[in-house]
């Protein structure tokens, strides 16, 4: 599954395109200037996601990935 493809399924099933995640990242103190801050986890950012937005492991994953910078919007 390509990283694009992660993003669709994401905003299927929540109704959250990739600028709307750095927005909530923003309000959840994730990220600070679009950048994550250094003391949140990967695991913070799952688990937030699977039980507000129901998404598995993978899927919150590629919210992290995003919000890292070590993926975009069009990427394999």
């Amino acid at each position: 599954m390509s990283f694009q493809a992660y993003l669709d399924t994401i905003h299927k099933k929540t109704g959250l395109t990739p600028a709307d995640l750095r927005g909530l990242a923003e309000e959840q103190g994730w990220t600070e200037g679009g950048v994550l801050t250094p003391s949140t986890k990967s695991g913070t950012i799952v688990a937030w996601f699977k039980e507000h937005h129901d998404l598995g492991h993978g899927h919150s994953m590629a919210v992290f990935a995003l919000l890292k910078g070590a993926k975009k919007e069009g990427d394999a």
